[in-house]
C-alpha cells in the first residue's frame, strides 16, 4: 500500500500531464478544475502508485525545477522492462541524463528529466520493503 505521495509543481501542468502520460506511461486520474490554465490538484497513476501535480503558486514555496535552474530530488520508479521504457521516453523527447545501465547494486536503470526539469530514475531496483 502506497503511503508517500509525491507532489510536483509545473508551470504548464496540463502540458505536463499530457507529456508524462505519453513519455512515461502515466494515466490521468483527474484534474481540478477540469479545464483552464491553472490546475489546483491533479492525480496521475503509474501501476498501483499515484503522484500529485499542481500549477506553480507564488504563495506556497514549491516550484518547478525550471524556475530554480536545478532539481533538488529525483523520483525513482520501478519498471519491469527498463529498455522498453527508455525507448518510449526517448522517442517522446525526454532529456536523457544517463542511458540504461546495470548498477553495482543489482538494478538496471536510466535517468531522465521531464519537460520542466524534474529528475526521474526508472529501473528495476526495489528498496527493502518495496514489494508488491
Amino acid at each position: 500500500m502506497q503511503t508517500i505521495f509525491p507532489l510536483l509543481r509545473y508551470k504548464d501542468t496540463r502540458g505536463a500531464i499530457r507529456w508524462l502520460c505519453t513519455a512515461f506511461g502515466f494515466v490521468e486520474v483527474f484534474a481540478v478544475p477540469e479545464a483552464g490554465q491553472v490546475v489546483r490538484h491533479a492525480q496521475l497513476r503509474f501501476g498501483t502508485n499515484v503522484i500529485m501535480l499542481a500549477s506553480v503558486r507564488p504563495d506556497d514555496g514549491i516550484t518547478s525545477p525550471d524556475e530554480l535552474g536545478i532539481s533538488t530530488q529525483a523520483l525513482c520508479v520501478y519498471v519491469v522492462d527498463v529498455d522498453a521504457h527508455f525507448e518510449r521516453a526517448r522517442s517522446a523527447g525526454a532529456e536523457i541524463i544517463d542511458p540504461p545501465e546495470d548498477t553495482d547494486f543489482g538494478s538496471r536503470e536510466y535517468h531522465t528529466r521531464d519537460l520542466e526539469g524534474h529528475v526521474w530514475v526508472f529501473g528495476t531496483y526495489r528498496p527493502e520493503g518495496g514489494g508488491e
